[in-house]
């Protein structure tokens, strides 16, 4: 039998046309046909991955469209940031640090994925303690604490499964693991019990599917710390589930009574914990991006599998700066125990001054924090019956009062606020001041008599 010979002529030349006409010569034996193709046309589209993406402060937030009252300026107690104002600079010594980095010049080169072994030896060091070691291998630094987190998740959760996260909770948990086709299942936490986890209900989510626990502490938005207690009782579920856990530690150096926070490492030799923290908030440098995962898998559960895959999902990017890396031994480690008692001692009186003010306010029930930089605020909505939901509430307090907080529908929580507590004190105490008024005029409880009109 003979083939057909197959030649594939562009306009007679076997050089790349300036035409768009294309011919195919197909020669057989007896037969020459001339096909003209069509002209291929634009296919861009954006990934799956990109569709999933989703960030439910941003869809919440942008789609708000209320304008601030022109006669009152704007006090934003939205921004999880303690630096936008200036009032919380970081330390002389951090600062010096990182210029000693720079004229040092031995960190301008590329670093490697999971940081240099002096700066990994720097955070073990600092962390470890008799009842969860830690050695340089067991740490992997990343671009901040969020990175921290994607990377975690990346390693420990495949598309399909799902993973148990706080409501409320921080919001890019549930953004990351969309992205990655992870499922995200709710476990409540409990404001009459100063947040801490409903624990039946967390079990009861978990499945053969589960991947890992997401544990915040101290939380963010609630600003809770919960006792060793609850700790260990958390610790029990994911034992008897066999469910590792993640847990997000980024605040537990940011509590307002001494020795309040337990890292979740040290209570247990047989779970194996991922642990997630960074340099943003104690040092006060966030845009600075250096954050660590750290390895507590005392039992060898993870085993090479979960930290040789850490490393490769490392090598997709370079990783943190090099010159905070090359700044980290003396930015821990000389530090002066004053600036970190001057950060907690201003947030803790902005957090006392918030709590006691809006506790006497009707209509609403502030839940007194215990660290972190947040207050939740509970809306009693039945008392305001003129507003649809929280994001309503929010909007109005915009454009009446200029004072901004974020709805806690972003953080799956309808009828609650959260309020920042690092903004400087006189702008806190006027924030108060303007949420007293607003919710005054529009409360409508029974025994509410009053007659007020709206500075609008």
């Amino acid at each position: 039998m003979q083939t057909d010979a197959y030649l594939i002529q562009v306009n007679g030349s076997v050089t790349h046309p300036k035409v768009l006409d294309v011919h195919v010569n197909i020669q057989g034996p007896n037969t020459l046909e001339k096909i003209k193709i069509q002209k291929p046309r634009w296919a861009v589209r954006a990934s799956e991955m990109s569709k999933k993406t989703f960030n439910p402060i941003r869809a919440i937030v942008d789609n708000m469209t209320a304008i601030p009252n022109p006669d009152k300026p704007m006090i934003a107690l939205s921004i999880g940031d303690p630096t936008v104002f200036g009032n919380l600079p970081t330390d002389n010594e951090v600062v010096k640090a990182m210029k000693e980095a720079i004229d040092s010049k031995k960190y301008n080169g590329y670093a490697p994925s999971i940081g240099y072994l002096s700066s990994r030896e720097v955070v073990a060091k600092y962390y470890t303690c008799p009842e969860a070691p830690l050695e340089a291998k067991d740490v992997i630094l990343t671009s901040g604490c969020s990175q921290a987190i994607e990377l975690a998740l990346a390693v420990l959760a495949n598309p399909g499964q799902n993973i148990l996260v706080p409501r409320p909770g921080f919001s890019l948990y549930k953004t990351l693991a969309l992205s990655l086709g992870i499922e995200v299942k709710l476990y409540n936490l409990l404001p009459e019990k100063s947040w801490e986890i409903d624990l039946r209900h967390m079990e009861s989510l978990v499945d053969n599917k589960t991947a890992c626990i997401i544990i915040n502490n101290p939380s963010n938005p609630c600003g809770s710390v919960f006792s060793r207690k609850h700790l260990q009782k958390i610790l029990s579920v994911a034992s008897r589930q066999c469910v590792p856990i993640l847990t997000d530690e980024i605040y537990g150096d940011m509590v307002f009574e001494e020795g309040a926070f337990q890292a979740l490492a040290p209570l247990s030799n047989n779970i194996p914990i991922l642990s997630c923290g960074g340099l943003a908030k104690r040092w006060l440098v966030p845009g600075w991006r250096l954050g660590w995962i750290l390895i507590h898998d005392r039992k060898e559960i993870f085993g090479k599998e979960i930290r040789e895959g850490l490393m490769r999902l490392s090598q997709r990017i370079l990783g943190p700066c090099t010159i905070v890396q090359g700044a980290l031994d003396h930015i821990m480690n000389k530090t002066p125990q004053e600036f970190y008692d001057n950060t907690i001692s201003f947030t803790k009186s902005n957090a006392d001054l918030c709590y006691t003010t809006l506790s006497s306010v009707p209509g609403l029930c502030p839940v007194r924090p215990a660290g972190a930089m947040y207050l939740m605020v509970g809306i009693e909505m039945e008392y305001f019956p003129e507003f649809e939901s929280d994001v309503d509430f929010i909007e109005r307090m915009i454009s009446e009062q200029s004072v901004f907080c974020l709805p806690a529908t972003c953080f799956e929580y309808p009828n609650y606020f959260r309020i920042v507590l690092t903004v400087p004190e006189e702008m806190m105490i006027e924030a108060c001041r303007r949420i007293r008024e607003y919710c005054e005029c529009h409360y409508q409880g029974a025994e509410s008599t009053q007659d007020l009109e709206c500075d609008k």
